[in-house]
């Protein structure tokens, strides 16, 4: 299926045909987790299930242009756009505080690239931290299976840096110096709320 973004730029899964069945028939793979994402919806089903905090992935809008209707019973969506501009991936509540957050992960083993992350992503983010919002991105380099969280503010000082003719990524030094490594664990698999409670006193 063909989805596309707002402006017409053909819409690239971050996981390839060729990913995606390795992933599917490779056991070591999934023992790890297929993606972030699946990780980290996971992890806020234990916390939406043990009352500890209702986090989810925000829906993207999508309008359907074509579909076939191969069989009577079933209908395959051929293209789409999305309507909007995404903002981030996850948004909810923890102990009446507003969560805001995206999620990204690479390939890279020395630096994240911040190519990953889109204007308007960082425009939204810079809102939600006028609104004293606990807003971050969760980090994840899938070669090390190394998870981090970094906080919105630390991220808008990368991203003017590159602005301003600076590097465009961000080295795993320093995120090791500024960042928060998360443990991999069972349930959850990716206890950010941990790192939350430290950062802010909560």
């Amino acid at each position: 299926m063909n989805i596309h973004y707002p402006n017409g730029r053909k819409f690239m899964n971050q996981l390839s045909t060729s990913q995606t069945a390795k992933a599917r028939k490779d056991p070591t793979y999934s023992n790890r987790g297929m993606t972030l994402e699946e990780d980290l919806n996971e992890t806020n089903e234990f916390y939406l299930l043990n009352n500890i905090a209702v986090i989810h992935k925000k829906p993207t809008p999508v309008q359907i242009v074509e579909v076939n209707y191969p069989k009577r019973s079933a209908a395959v969506i051929k293209e789409a756009y999305f309507k909007q501009a995404s903002t981030t991936d996850y948004n909810g509540v923890y102990k009446g505080k507003y969560i805001d957050f995206e999620a990204k992960e690479t390939k890279n083993s020395t630096s994240f690239p911040l190519q990953n992350f889109h204007e308007h992503q960082i425009q939204h983010m810079e809102k939600v931290i006028q609104q004293d919002g606990i807003c971050f991105v969760i980090l994840r380099f899938s070669s090390t299976e190394e998870v981090f969280l970094l906080e919105a503010k630390q991220l808008l000082s990368y991203w003017e840096r590159m602005k301003e003719g600076g590097r465009k990524s961000i080295t795993k030094e320093e995120l090791l110096s500024t960042a928060h490594l998360i443990s991999l664990g069972f349930r959850p698999r990716i206890d950010y709320i941990k790192k939350i409670d430290c950062l802010y006193n909560l």
